[in-house]
């Protein structure tokens, strides 16, 4: 039985990175373990206060969806098993061994609501991602069409928001038009599960990297409430977007004015338990079971 909170793992394997929420090592020649700890991080900054099931949550979402997708683009995962593996039992349902693939270092972005830095440009400018929409569109509205708005991904701080245009620069059009292609592809499907299952996909993000055959697969996480904007469906159609991932610790951050610079503030009681049970309840409805 996976313990109900990880904040933070040391294993006698190389540790290739640790990031704001995941720790990754070297699993051999060709394979990484990528461990989902807790941690959640708010404006660019981890927290000090981990969120129970919350790792478990990212895992075992990102295994369901790498399943119900790999027919739209294939993914690193290999196994969720680590019974074989030798590694402790704390890890199990909350780490993945996945292929080794060379990472491209871009965030693939796609939208189909106006929220976020997307309501925050077109406010500004009548603009998302450098694109012209219709004028009098209001904050939670459905897009006309998934909007693919990339961003580069910085080691540290803000990720910037760039233009396809600045993509093709970067990756090249033909790298640029398939990345496209296939992150509109897999938001279009999951909108569709997730509609049936009661909540909205605002918006998410993918990352790619190529894996030992140079084929283009899809890594990291997919679909979770830490790279995704879930919203509760019905309370989205009476137009009080109510939302199922970590927006809910945004607003709170918020409303108590933190200025977004370190130290960043520990969570009550209260966030944290309402903040666990918007991510159980994410994993419940999108997987049709409870969180084992």
């Amino acid at each position: 039985m996976a313990s109900a909170v990880l904040s933070q793992t040391a294993l006698p394997l190389p540790l290739v990175a640790r990031g704001k929420v995941r720790d990754v090592y070297a699993f051999g020649e060709d394979r990484l373990l990528i461990v989902a700890t807790d941690r959640l991080s708010a404006f660019d900054h981890v927290l000090p206060t981990p969120i129970p099931d919350k790792g478990r949550v990212l895992t075992l979402l990102s295994a369901f969806w790498f399943e119900r997708t790999a027919a739209l683009v294939p993914n690193h995962l290999l196994t969720l098993d680590l019974r074989p593996q030798g590694l402790p039992d704390e890890l199990q349902d909350r780490a993945m061994v996945v292929r080794r693939a060379r990472r491209i270092d871009v965030e693939c972005v796609v939208r189909g609501y106006l929220a976020g830095s997307a309501w925050e440009e077109y406010r500004e400018r009548g603009t998302v991602g450098g694109v012209a929409l219709p004028a009098g569109l209001r904050p939670g509205d459905r897009l006309p069409e998934p909007l693919f708005t990339p961003a580069t991904k910085a080691a540290a701080g803000h990720d910037e928001n760039i233009t396809v245009a600045r993509l093709v620069d970067l990756v090249g059009p033909a790298l640029a038009h398939e990345l496209r292609e296939r992150s509109v592809a897999l938001y279009r499907a999951a909108h569709a599960l997730a509609w049936e299952r009661g909540l909205v996909l605002a918006d998410t993000k993918f990352e790619f990297g190529f894996g030992p055959r140079e084929d283009l697969i899809l890594i990291d996480e997919a679909l979770t409430p830490d790279s995704s904007r879930y919203w509760d469906r019905a309370a989205y159609a009476a137009g009080r977007p109510e939302p199922f991932d970590k927006q809910y610790v945004r607003d709170y951050l918020t409303r108590i004015g933190w200025d977004r610079e370190p130290p960043a503030p520990a969570l009550p009681p209260e966030v944290v338990a309402v903040t666990r049970e918007r991510y159980r309840e994410c994993y419940r409805r999108l997987v049709g079971r409870e969180l084992p």
